[in-house]
């Protein structure tokens, strides 16, 4: 599909599944080789969003991980409301442990940052930030953004796991706000 509709807004292919899935490849590839060595690293998706990226990201992964996961939720519409809630947290020790926070894409940068400073507090020995789509014009906090495996300009995007107030997160392409909304 070249076109979808989801809710009162017309989204546009932006990246198609072939292309997300090769950029997902070269971050597994870097992971692959950074931890090989980390006795069992912890991967920590955040939900729901990221799911998808999750899901493709450790069918790469050739070293013994642990996969769990967190639900944090910062969005009303295509906006961050700025206040990162818990809704579902840590189910697992990572006292000691090396843990890669997996999320969907990174913009404001407030949910990397609420969940660093969790991690930290939990007693991570090392916290890895890897995500699917990077806003570097929109990030503003400290914690760096360790793998990215795409960096794009600050706009509203849905598909392979991102969503448009619930909804558009099944496709496996990635789609942008198209500027004609009729």
């Amino acid at each position: 599909m070249t076109r979808i509709k989801l809710h009162d807004k017309f989204f546009k292919l932006y990246m198609p599944y072939r292309e997300i899935e090769e950029s997902v490849q070269r971050v597994a590839d870097k992971l692959n080789r950074d931890l090989a060595g980390i006795d069992t690293p912890i991967f920590l998706s955040v939900l729901n969003g990221s799911f998808m990226f999750t899901a493709s990201l450790m069918q790469k992964i050739e070293f013994q991980c642990d996969i769990v996961f967190i639900k944090l939720a910062s969005y009303s519409g295509t906006q961050s409301t700025g206040d990162v809630k818990q809704i579902m947290g840590l189910t697992t020790s990572v006292k000691g442990r090396t843990v890669v926070i997996v999320e969907d894409i990174v913009d404001t940068g407030n949910t990397i940052e609420t969940l660093y400073d969790i991690l930290k507090k939990e007693g991570a020995a090392d916290v890895k930030v890897c995500t699917l789509m990077f806003k570097p014009d929109s990030y503003g906090k400290s914690v760096p953004i360790d793998y990215a495996a795409n960096a794009i300009p600050n706009d509203f995007i849905v598909g392979f796991g991102l969503d448009y107030d619930q909804l558009g997160r099944q496709y496996k392409d990635i789609y942008v706000i198209d500027e004609d909304q009729n």
